[in-house]
């Protein structure tokens, strides 16, 4: 077992509390999820429980995590450098017993349907795509053949067959799992555990719940304990301003008397200052029952976003004729004959293969598109590197080039995008993923963008937040090219979807 005790997290930059005083303890059979709105720091506590030295740079810890007698795998959301300039076989046997290795590879490739000789080979990892660099982890976590997984978004780039194998693994393996995910389906299907963690009072105080029960259950329960505490909390108010206009008549009128009591009436004079007294007391009963009160819920604030009316695309407005005859990344070709053609307002989704070119086409869809005149389109990449630059700020970023008037508008969305105006200063290197999702979206909000062309824009919002972003992008006037391995977003914001093969581009109906 996994044993936390009364771990407390903070950032050392600004001494913002992440987790105060949490207990958990992660028994065989959980496959618990972290959930919570972007930057309330889930990857920091799934670093710090695999090992402390992963957040000693920038986090401050208390507490006791007990891992004896337990051997961890850990998924990173990121590799890292000198990872990256690994071959593949070479990255897979670092710690790896050679003995067991032949086996195990066999057994993993079969499961996650990898080649063998892909497995083996000395393909430099760096040039892999998201999708596979994920299953390259998971295949080199498996083999070290841990007794508990700490997974750290596991879907990232994930194409639709892995993630159902995903899913499978997760609820077969026989191993405990703590993970961070912003896949609702994956949660709803595997989580039986759910952490939230919310920064609530304007992100001033951290607070966790730990819930034993599958995740729309969690909504629900959620959702009625709120609304039973706001109807009592309203219900004792009302009582109560029923009671303080009654006692202010009662009040009101013994003061009048005290006032215009005669001085030849002594005694009454007497019971008058008497009543008053008691008068008093009862205000001040009042005020301690006050203090006792059911309280209004103190909810994490959702976040709020909607394209503006006015970016519209007239249906049957040809958005876009695309057409390659060999799609390839570097010197290797991936697909041949690709083809695809836009009409406003359609919105496209384009899934496939991990490694099949998805990335590598849209990016080329976006060049033509953003040259254009006669429209205004927008880019996110799922590499957010290749637009935002870490040291600048998100302030910066999202009012660049843009008018007084703009910049002012840009103030007000960052702030119903639950950013404080500390993050808003601050270095966008600091930012979350989901955080710096945020701002790709306020930036095409800002530009007036009725093309969107987006990489996997859902891919670092949170589960709580991913509704409000499909709610949005499906309302969307205008029209949406996009890769994405979300098959809620798939289902809910795209009218046309697509299967990029070696073949090129085929219509599919259904996910």
């Amino acid at each position: 077992m996994l044993q936390i005790k009364h771990l407390s997290v903070s950032i050392k930059q600004n001494f913002r509390e992440l987790l105060c005083d949490f207990n958990f303890v992660l028994n065989p059979g959980d496959r618990a999820v972290f959930i919570g709105e972007e930057g309330s720091g889930k990857s920091t506590i799934l670093k710090l429980l695999y090992d402390e030295n992963l957040v000693a740079d920038y986090a401050e810890w208390s507490g006791k995590i007990d891992r004896s007698g337990i051997r961890l795998g850990y998924l990173a959301q990121e590799l890292s450098e000198n990872e990256k300039r690994m071959g593949i076989y070479e990255y897979l046997s670092c710690d790896v017993d050679a003995a067991q290795e032949v086996a195990l590879l066999a057994e993993i490739a079969a499961q996650f349907q990898l080649s063998i000789d892909w497995l083996y080979s000395d393909r430099v990892v760096g040039t892999l795509s998201g999708g596979e660099k994920v299953k390259l982890q998971l295949a080199r976590l498996l083999l070290a053949e841990p007794d508990m997984l700490l997974l750290d978004e596991p879907t990232n780039d994930l194409d639709l067959e892995t993630l159902v194998r995903l899913e499978n693994f997760i609820l077969t393996c026989g191993k405990p799992v703590l993970y961070v995910s912003h896949d609702e389906e994956l949660i709803e299907k595997t989580a039986n555990v759910i952490i939230h963690l919310e920064q609530v009072r304007k992100k001033k105080m951290p607070r966790y719940t730990v819930a034993r029960m599958g995740y729309r259950a969690y909504l629900e329960q959620r959702q009625e304990v709120f609304q039973h505490q706001e109807q009592m909390a309203r219900k004792e108010r009302a009582k109560q301003h029923a009671r303080e206009e009654r006692w202010q008549q009662i009040y009101n009128r013994v003061d009048h008397e005290q006032r215009v009591i005669s001085r030849a009436d002594p005694a009454g004079g007497r019971l008058l200052k008497k009543k008053m007294k008691t008068v008093k007391a009862q205000q001040r009963r009042f005020e301690r029952e006050a203090e006792t009160m059911t309280e209004f819920p103190d909810v994490e604030e959702a976040i709020f976003f909607d394209f503006s009316a006015g970016t519209e695309i007239p249906r049957g407005k040809r958005v876009l004729d695309f057409s390659l005859p060999e799609l390839f990344a570097g010197e290797r070709l991936l697909a041949r004959n690709v083809r695809l053609a836009v009409y406003g307002p359609e919105h496209i989704g384009i899934i496939g293969l991990n490694g099949v070119g998805k990335t590598t086409l849209l990016r080329l869809i976006a060049e033509e598109l953003l040259s254009r005149r006669d429209i205004t389109a927008g880019y996110m990449p799922q590499d957010y590197t290749e637009r935002l630059d870490p040291a600048g700020t998100p302030m910066a970023f999202v009012s660049k080039g843009h008018t007084k008037e703009e910049i002012t508008r840009a103030l007000t969305f960052l702030g119903s995008m639950r950013y404080t105006h500390e993050e808003m200063l601050g270095r966008i290197s600091e930012l979350s993923g989901g955080q710096k999702a945020k701002l790709f979206f306020l930036n095409l909000e800002i530009s007036g963008c009725n093309v969107l062309v987006l990489d996997e824009p859902t891919r670092n919002f949170s589960p709580l937040s991913n509704p409000v972003i499909r709610d949005s992008l499906r309302k969307f006037g205008g029209a949406i090219i996009s890769v994405s391995h979300d098959r809620k977003y798939l289902r809910e914001v795209c009218t046309k979807l697509y299967e990029l093969t070696a073949e090129g581009l085929r219509e599919v109906y259904e996910i």
